[in-house]
């Protein structure tokens, strides 16, 4: 009989962020039917090789995934296979790889990001321009990807039309695209859009597939659609410290997810719990939600104190120091009660304020 007990209150939900979620009862049972016996490590396992085929039915038949540990892994390893060590990234100045890699593509890769401020977190082709010159000067580190975030860090949505107008400009530059997609579960369902749409038939290179935020106890994937954008994948993934031993735990996860509908069910769960979220704060007054909701984020804006007595009840972040402004993330299991819960808790701790 295991020695392990509990130590958390299974009933607590927060609005931190959806990688605070447990793991999807269906990855459960999909993690167990891949245990037992012994398959050959390191990605030779029947489980790793059944998901390629996953994954091309969402992204096409060029399309290879590469199962890593996690995020930071997925975008380090796959910027490192588009970039020779002379060239740089143009992406958002909050973008993820720019604020919330503890400088990882920096320290481990030797990646020169080159920051563009944006309204909204959304790159176009005039402010990719900003950073992308100096083609041939030396002493200038060379712009060779760029790189956005599906969705963006401030919870907004590029359509397949503007990624498009992004990989065609990336094009005409010589440059190469690249998309941290660790929430383009959520993105696709709230714009109703095959995966594809967003990626493979944008013109996307190569992208960055979230798991963990989706329902996987752990697991990302770097995806490659176009095989000339990235080298040296096995290498890289191994030197960097990403290449799971038992892989086929990672990659049955991802069968789970993506073989089915359990991916678009879970996203459109939370897309539609934050909907229910800013409906229900908009009307509490002192309360004021500062962006357009478009998938699982609700930013706001309330009374420092109000604000750390509800945080006190239900976890969540403040974004921005300076305003005030806070983050609510909603996940696949945020339910209905949840919500109305935790808005009840805002409205009785600004109505103290």
């Amino acid at each position: 009989m295991t020695e392990a007990r509990r130590h958390h209150d299974p009933e607590m939900k927060g609005f931190a962020s959806d990688n605070y979620a447990g793991v999807h009862p269906e990855v459960f049972e999909a993690l167990a039917l891949a245990n037992g016996g012994h398959q050959p490590p390191y990605g030779a396992d029947v489980y790793t090789q059944r998901v390629q085929e996953v994954f091309q039915r969402h992204f096409g038949p060029e399309a290879s995934a590469w199962p890593v540990f996690n995020g930071t892994g997925a975008n380090v390893v796959g910027l490192r296979a588009m970039l020779a060590p002379w060239e740089a990234v143009v992406c958002a100045q909050s973008a993820h790889i720019n604020t919330d890699e503890g400088g990882a593509p920096e320290q481990s890769a030797g990646i020169k990001l080159r920051t563009v401020p944006t309204p909204d977190g959304k790159l176009t082709p005039e402010l990719i321009d900003r950073e992308a010159w100096g083609f041939g000067d030396e002493h200038r580190a060379q712009p060779k990807v760029v790189s956005i975030s599906e969705s963006t860090e401030l919870g907004t949505l590029y359509t397949p039309d503007e990624i498009a107008e992004i990989a065609a400009h990336c094009r005409h530059l010589g440059m190469l695209l690249h998309l941290d997609g660790s929430r383009l579960s959520n993105a696709a369902a709230a714009l109703d859009v095959p995966l594809r749409a967003l990626t493979t038939d944008a013109g996307v290179d190569v992208l960055s597939f979230g798991g963990t935020k989706s329902g996987l106890m752990f697991g990302e994937a770097v995806v490659v659609l176009n095989p000339a954008a990235a080298r040296g994948m096995a290498y890289l993934r191994k030197s960097s410290m990403q290449l799971a031993s038992k892989m086929r735990f990672v990659s049955v996860q991802f069968e789970a997810l993506l073989a089915g509908d359990l991916w678009l069910r879970n996203a459109r769960n939370a897309n539609a719990m934050a909907a229910r979220l800013a409906a229900a704060v908009r009307g509490i007054p002192g309360v004021s939600v500062t962006r357009a909701v478009e998938a699982n984020a609700v930013f706001a804006v309330l009374p420092g104190d109000a604000a750390d007595r509800v945080r006190k009840r239900f976890p969540f972040y403040t974004w921005d120091e300076t305003t005030g402004e806070v983050r609510w993330m909603t996940a696949f299991d945020t339910t209905e009660a949840d919500v109305d819960a935790f808005a009840a808790a805002v409205a009785e701790e600004m109505a103290q304020a």
